[in-house]
């Protein structure tokens, strides 16, 4: 491509971009001697059919961006036409796009995450108070100068709401990005902006997007009101409860539900980050709490529309862990709940010292029992209703496992949490096969983290304590077994194991199980995951779980990598460990409970919350892009989604 010398009155240095609306060059004003960033469209460039509509465009993003003066906005200085091209000649920011950060897997802290957001919503206020949408809040479309400092650009598509130039029907935006009305082509107005804060504030906080898969997938989720992004906290454990409850009120799918103004979300934002930084033992904001701009109005209604979009929220179930359901409905915030109404937690350890610990960390949200006697410890679940059960492994005459065992006979809709080493792993092992544990939970722990999964052990106590006993299995299954293994010999010796319970089939590797899985009728997949590249598999198995957590999952292996086994444990939630060699006759008994448990996740889908895994971008990101594609396409094929919380 040539480059020009001049475009109007600027000296052209450099191409400094290209976009869906021309090329943008790097260019100086010798009259005041100032660098400018110069975006160009040649009429010449485009199809004679669009050389109307595009200029006009093009013409309205520097009328709608020439209006907003504002720190945070790339301030246009002039817009021009030179020969066949037209022209907008811009501040010039020296620095690189939010976009480029995320891409590059940075991680941003809490405060880092508040200023962004603050910025980025004091801004929007402005455009909005101005009359001017943006309708592409992206972050390729935020900038961030050598400071750090925010800028908007590219109001390419913003609309005048004085002008009727924009047609309903149109629908502009960037898929990950766009609220459903734009999907719907409808019009759109400042909750589509705040709708593409929320994603990018829940891209900050969680390093993915709350919607995944190409065009038609991300419609699809984002169009149909039962599918829900995973609560932040979840992928976050810094996270508060106030913090979810703000980023979900964004991202909520009608207009109304979503925040009134940006500066009712900037407000409630920042509270909420202040609420998160406590959690993690920073105690003081700072300047995270924005300061609204003089003459600007902070509604006194924000807390309590927030809290009739909470209940908006509720009705969706979307209220993230930790939030006020079920067992802690009618919480206020920082407001102890009489332990009447908490729901119960039980905590076993042989150090005083440790119980006095646990006590301390949770007796503000749950009526906590902690003793160092396992007989006592049964006999309290004996007697009252427990939600969850957190046992220490190594105790003086039951270990944590077999008291989690008797403690599941006796009161089998509790939750188990095993606290132990990586030097436990086969006792480790033992109880996933046994189907004791919800979580495997490493010493030292943190506490944010223990934190967190007590409370999606209690909700999940709570929402599943209604439910029926499970319907007697029959032996034979119409839903078939996949074995993944390399050479053969693992899938032939279970074909004959199970010949009379029901289909199995093979793979070959990774990439063909994605073909098997597709062709559907799929209940538990067996993986060999010595096959080929240990942690490429694990991340693999991972991944399938996290977006189809009906999916029962058998691991063989000889591996004895604690890690990567505690790995699965708590982020594949694997059905049972396959020591090699295998021992064929209890193989049968572990296939045969899975084929059913499966049964029973068709029968009674809530009984797949017992098995969620910890959610996690990791293994996502750090699997083949190829793979990752497959798995799209895999739950496009099977209708399949991401659960909610």
């Amino acid at each position: 491509m040539t480059v020009p010398a001049r475009i109007g009155k600027y000296r052209v240095d450099a191409v400094i971009g290209r976009g869906g609306m021309g090329v943008v060059y790097r260019g100086y004003d010798a009259a005041i001697e100032r660098a400018v960033a110069i975006k160009a469209i040649s009429r010449t460039a485009l199809p004679i059919d669009e050389q109307s509509a595009t200029l006009d465009r093009f013409r309205r993003e520097a009328q709608a961006a020439g209006r907003l003066l504002h720190p945070n906005i790339v301030q246009v200085f002039e817009y021009g036409e030179d020969g066949d091209t037209a022209f907008i000649a811009m501040e010039l920011v020296e620095g690189h796009s939010l976009h480029e950060a995320l891409a590059a897997r940075r991680r941003f802290t809490l405060r880092e995450v508040a200023r962004i957001m603050a910025e980025l919503l004091d801004a929007l206020a402005h455009s909005h108070a101005q009359g001017v949408v943006h309708r592409d809040i992206k972050p390729a479309n935020i900038l961030l100068n050598a400071d750090g400092r925010v800028k908007i650009s590219d109001f390419g598509i913003a609309r005048i709401e004085s002008s009727n130039l924009t047609q309903t029907g149109q629908m502009f935006g960037t898929p990950y990005y766009m609220a459903p009305e734009q999907f719907l082509g409808q019009s759109v107005g400042p909750g589509a902006d705040l709708y593409g804060a929320g994603v990018i504030a829940y891209e900050l906080l969680t390093s993915i997007r709350p919607y995944s898969g190409g065009t038609p997938q991300i419609m699809r989720q984002v169009l149909d009101f039962e599918t829900l992004p995973i609560p932040p906290s979840r992928l976050n454990a810094n996270v508060s409860a106030m913090l979810n409850e703000v980023v979900l009120t964004a991202l909520a799918k009608p207009i109304e539900e979503r925040f009134a103004s940006a500066v009712e979300f900037a407000t409630l934002f920042a509270h909420g980050i202040v609420d998160s930084l406590a959690l993690t033992g920073d105690a003081t904001p700072g300047a995270v709490l924005p300061v609204p701009a003089p003459g600007t109005d902070v509604p006194a209604s924000g807390l309590a529309g927030a809290g009739r979009r909470l209940a908006a929220l509720r009705r969706q179930q979307t209220v993230p862990p930790g939030g006020t359901l079920s067992g802690e409905r009618g919480r206020v915030a920082g407001r102890p709940v009489s332990s009447a109404h908490k729901p119960r937690l039980l905590v076993v350890d042989d150090e005083e010292r440790i119980l006095s610990a646990l006590k301390s960390v949770f007796r503000d949200d749950y009526h906590v029992f902690a003793t160092s006697d396992c007989e006592r410890a049964l006999a309290f679940v004996a007697k009252y209703t427990v939600h969850a059960i957190v046992s220490d492994q190594r105790m003086p005459g039951m270990a944590g496992v077999e008291l989690l065992r008797r403690a599941k006979e006796i009161a089998p809709g509790s939750m188990r949490i095993l606290l132990t080493g990586y030097a436990d792993l086969a006792a480790i092992v033992g109880s996933i096969n046994d189907g004791e544990i919800y979580r495997f939970v490493a010493k030292p722990w943190d506490n944010n983290e223990l934190r967190s999964i007590v409370r999606e052990a209690v909700a999940v106590s709570i929402e599943l304590a209604d439910l029926p006993p499970p319907p007697a299995m029959q032996r034979r299954s119409d839903r078939a077994l996949l074995v993944v293994d390399a050479d053969g010999e693992l899938y032939r010796s279970i074909r004959e194991l199970l010949a009379d319970i029901g289909p199995v089939r093979q793979a070959t590797g990774p990439e063909a199980a994605m073909d098997e899985l597709a062709a559907g009728d799929v209940a538990v997949v067996l993986f060999d995951i010595d096959a080929g590249n240990p942690s490429d598999n694990a991340n693999l198995i991972k991944t399938l779980k996290q977006d189809h957590p009906q999916l029962l999952t058998l691991v063989a292996t000889e591996a004895s990598d604690s890690e990567l086994m505690i790995g699965l444990i708590n982020e594949a939630q694997i059905f049972r460990f396959i020591n090699k060699p295998v021992a064929l006759k209890s193989l049968r008994g572990h296939l045969i409970a899975a084929l059913e448990r499966a049964r029973q996740f068709e029968q009674a889908p809530q009984l797949v919350l017992r098995q969620a895994p910890e959610m996690t971008s990791d293994p996502r990101l750090a699997l083949p892009g190829q793979w990752l594609e497959r798995i799209r396409e895999l739950g496009e094929r099977l209708g399949l989604r991401r659960r909610g919380p």
